[in-house]
Order: C-alpha cells, then structure tokens, then sequence
C-alpha cells in the first residue's frame, strides 16, 4: 500500500473505534437496539440511492439482517451499555477466532497451526479477563458482548455464501434496509422508555446517533470496502488489529475510564492471538460441500 491507501485503510479503524466510544455515549440516552435502529435507518436512507436492488438475494439477505445484525447489535450493545467501551472492544475481538472456528466447522477450512494457536490464545485471554477481581459483577455484560461476537462470525459466514451476487456496499445499504424495522420492531418488544428517549434526547444523544449512521456505517465501511477492492486483503486487514487501541485510547480521553492493569494486560493476550490469526499463511481448503 502507498502512502495515501495507508491513511485511507487507517481512517477505518479509527473511525470505528471514535463510533464504539460515541455509542456508548448514545446508549446514555437511547436502549440499545432503538438507536441501532435510528442509525440504519440512517445509513440506509443515504446509501439507498446509490446501490442496485439485489432481487436475486433479498430473502437471504433478510435472514442475515436478522442475524448478523439485528441479533448481533442487540446483544453487542446491550452488553456495552452494562461494561466499559473498553472492556467491550476486546471481547468483540472473540468475532476473529469464532469465524476462523466456524470456517473449520461449515466450510472445512484447514486453518493451520498457527490460526489453531492464536484462536486458543485468544480464549484464554477471556478466561483471564473473567477471573479478574474488577469484571466480577460484570459477566453477564460479558457473556453478551462475546454472544453478539460469535452471532457476528455467523452473520459473515451467511454473507459468505452470497457475497459473490453484490458488491460490499450494496450489502450494507440493503442490510440496513432491512435491519433498521426489525431492529425497531425489537426494540418495542424487548425494550422501553423509547418515547422518553426521543423526546428528552440531548445534542450527545442525537450527534452520537448521527455519527454511528453517517461516519461509522456509510463512511467507514465506504472507505473499508474501497481499500479492498485495491489493495490485497493481507496488506489491509492487520490495520483492524488498531482498532481496540483506538478505541481504548479514545474511552480514556472522551470518557474518563481507566481500565485496569489486568484488563490490559488479557486484551493483550486477546490481541496477540487475534494477531497469529491475522498475520498465519493461509491454508488451502480441503475438499467438502459449501
């Protein structure tokens, strides 16, 4: 990557990390899947326009929007709004060794040693994480946040399947059209207090909303998917390794945690097998049924 790729492909992390942080804010004055719905909606709306109707996959994309998104971000979310942003991204990172573990199961992928090791890495950097003395009171939070990470892996793995039908954007746009009600509909099943949170919102609640929609989903993933398409997947995807920096770097700044000694030090080991994952040769694929 030249110079100017390199700044674009760091825009991503940085921009996402900024939007973990700003949702957290958000979640202050919205429940969690109101205001993923709000920022859809918002995406949607923009990327709409610009992008062809996929008649051809409409009913699976359906299904992973319900999956990949709706599932995912509702149990994500509501998981950050019970820990830190901090604490949050790291166990997000589990998304990494629960694809490479689904890839194994559902498209037999041989992942090498390597891969094996960091997926084993990375668990146990959780299981440290858990054993702390300041994440006790704390797990269920976990355990939602890491579900939303396993839910994702699957999302991708049914992207997967027909990602050769629709360029990346158009997956966006059209998965948010579809997630935005269904998000909603959630919403008003599982949550309450949306009438009040719309009505009493501040200016942080709704410059977080429009931040998640605007710069997190439609630049950020405009901007990730331009870099892939010009750049090889193993020169861009160990920029998301800087994701979790970003993002702790800006929960201390913009939100005054301070996450201990031992949450950093398991992040790291959750990174650290994330990275074998990144930077492992890959493997052919054995024979089987996809």
């Amino acid at each position: 990557m030249n110079g100017r790729e390199l700044l674009l492909a760091l825009f991503v992390p940085l921009s996402w990390a900024l939007g973990f942080t700003v949702a957290k804010a958000g979640l202050a004055e919205f429940p969690p899947l109101l205001l993923m719905s709000i920022r859809f909606f918002i995406a949607a709306f923009v990327l709409i326009w610009f992008v062809p109707i996929p008649r051809n996959c409409m009913k699976d994309l359906f299904w992973i929007a319900l999956v990949g998104s709706t599932i995912q971000y509702g149990l994500t979310f509501t998981g950050l709004s019970m820990i830190d942003a901090s604490l949050a991204i790291i166990v997000v990172h589990l998304e990494v060794p629960c694809g490479v573990l689904l890839a194994i199961l559902i498209f037999r992928e041989r992942p090498g040693l390597i891969r094996i090791c960091g997926m084993a890495v990375s668990f146990l950097g959780i299981v440290l994480i858990s054993e702390l003395p300041d994440t006790e009171g704390q797990l269920f939070a976990i355990f939602l946040t890491g579900s939303g990470a396993m839910i994702w892996a699957v999302g991708q793995i049914m992207y997967k399947r027909i990602s050769h039908k629709l360029d990346g954007l158009t997956g966006i746009a059209w998965i948010g059209v579809l997630a935005a009600p269904q998000m909603l509909v959630g919403s008003f099943l599982f949550e309450d207090g949306q009438w009040e949170a719309l009505l009493h919102a501040t200016w942080i609640g709704w410059g977080s909303v429009a931040y998640l929609g605007l710069v997190m989903t439609v630049a950020g993933y405009g901007v990730w998917f331009t870099v892939l398409r010009r750049n090889p997947v193993s020169h861009v995807m160990p920029v998301l390794l800087l994701l979790p920096v970003f993002t702790i770097a800006f929960s201390v700044l913009l939100l005054d945690e301070r996450p201990s000694i031992g949450v950093l030090l398991g992040g790291g080991v959750v990174l650290a097998g994330v990275a074998m994952i990144v930077f492992a040769k890959p493997t052919a694929p054995t024979a089987g049924k996809t």
